[in-house]
């Protein structure tokens, strides 16, 4: 029955070789990015749902971006099994011209009118009026990621995944300690609030960007080549929109329909409250997904390189002894995330952030539903992001991944917040909705193997 889960020899160390750096950037990224949320809750609960209302649509930006990176991941990943560099360099150079005209239109939104803008987010004027002072600022800094992922996408797709461990490592570590000293006025600054917070966000990634730029001229592995990167050319532009274009789609769909959540959740009453307790949730949520993320993008790596390499008869039975790991990760997440939400939260966490009992018991409630739905999205996350994405499959893996998001999740969550009124746990069991719709989906497309495709070649 799980005679799949005999691979090669080598295989499963060079899983865990892969992801392991993937894990530790996305964990330190994840911990860290807590660690702000700390900062700015101990302000109060509006500050800590203003930063929530102004990240609705920069959370979207930041999907098309991370859509723009996997897209490019697909492309390069197989031109990496042909080690095709000329061609990397000019998927990069695509990916690079989206990437930041697209986060360049949302920084100059939130900068000409970012009170108009984050009013269609929110309903109370305060909340917003502290949104617009940490959007307005916090939207420029998303230019400079957008440059930053790219290049590290390109090196994770190419087997060295490292380097995005060891510059957001860096940049996160600076990002904390500057929130430290900027939120509060610590160290003779001037105490910023969410301002500070925005421009401690801005400056980290001022600092990824002179990393990369200074990487790009030393390094040997990988030599950029300006004028593919500046004019990548007609026919990669029409490849990377063919196929490329469907991840973006994908992701942008993903996060903008992730975002309906937060957004219903605002004209909701109570929203004070509802989002803090979906930011507390939020933040642990990607602490627990870390390490399924790192499965789904090693998953794409090592399928994409295989294809590229021509080497795809037991591809199926790869795609199954992965997608096994990610069931068998969430079982162990779920439960450590249980257990959390039992002893460690009410003692600590909740107390920490000053949530109210209101807020704590939405955020206990949340975090419980995602622990007993973990297994389901771990494999779900794994199987579409990795396997069906990283085999080619790329239309079906949209489908399947924003299909039941956006036809049977949103719907519901807004039938129930917004026109039946409902308690926001009817709202919330959307997300396991929408999870198990993508399990049953998603199972009959890896079982049918028609997921395996060269997008390389002509």
């Amino acid at each position: 029955m799980f005679a799949f889960m005999k691979q090669k020899p080598g295989f499963y160390r060079q899983v865990i070789l892969l992801s392991l750096p993937i894990v530790l950037q996305n964990l330190i990224t994840s911990a860290l990015g807590m660690a702000d949320t700390f900062m700015v809750g101990m302000l109060g609960e509006a500050p800590m749902a203003a930063v929530t209302l102004a990240n609705i649509p920069l959370f979207a930006v930041q999907m098309f971006i991370f859509g723009v990176q996997s897209g490019s991941s697909v492309l390069i990943s197989q031109y990496w099994g042909r080690q095709e560099m000329e061609s990397i360099n000019r998927v990069l150079g695509v990916a690079l011209w989206v990437a930041l005209g697209v986060s360049s239109l949302c920084a100059a939104v939130l900068l000409v009118c970012p009170v108009e803008f984050l009013s269609l987010f929110g309903n109370e004027p305060e909340v917003i009026a502290l949104a617009a002072q940490y959007g307005s600022i916090a939207g420029v800094s998303y230019v400079c990621s957008a440059f930053t992922m790219m290049y590290v996408a390109a090196y994770r797709s190419m087997e060295r995944p490292q380097l995005g461990m060891y510059i957001l490592g860096a940049s996160m570590t600076v990002n904390t300690f500057l929130n430290w000293v900027l939120i509060f006025g610590n160290l003779g600054a001037p105490a910023m609030g969410v301002r500070g917070a925005a421009m401690a966000t801005l400056t980290a990634r001022l600092l990824e960007v002179a990393i990369v730029v200074l990487h790009m001229m030393k390094n040997r592995f990988f030599q950029v080549r300006l004028g593919l990167l500046v004019r990548p050319g007609l026919d990669m532009t029409r490849r990377f929109l063919k196929y490329g274009g469907l991840v973006v789609c994908n992701e942008t769909m993903w996060g903008l329909g992730t975002s309906m959540f937060p957004t219903i959740m605002g004209h909701m009453a109570g929203s004070t409250e509802l989002l803090a307790a979906y930011t507390i949730a939020g933040n642990v949520e990607k602490i627990v997904m870390v390490a399924s993320f790192g499965l789904s993008t090693t998953a794409a790596i090592i399928i994409g390189r295989e294809i590229g390499a021509g080497r795809q008869d037991k591809l199926l039975d790869v795609g199954k002894a992965l997608n096994a790991l990610a069931v068998g990760e969430g079982l162990v997440l779920g439960g450590t995330l249980l257990a959390f939400v039992l002893f460690a939260a009410p003692l600590w966490v909740y107390p920490l952030f000053k949530l109210s009992h209101g807020a704590a018991a939405v955020a206990s409630m949340m975090m419980t539903m995602m622990a007993l739905a973990m297994p389901l999205k771990d494999f779900n996350t794994v199987n579409i992001v990795g396997v069906l994405r990283g085999g080619g499959d790329v239309k079906a893996a949209t489908l399947i991944d924003t299909g039941p998001l956006w036809l049977v999740a949103i719907p519901y969550a807004a039938l129930c917040g917004l026109v039946v009124k409902t308690t926001v746990f009817w709202v919330y069991l959307a997300f396991p909705l929408e999870q198990a719709v993508k399990f049953f989906v998603g199972i009959g497309r890896l079982r049918s193997g028609k997921w395996v495709r060269d997008l390389t070649r002509a």
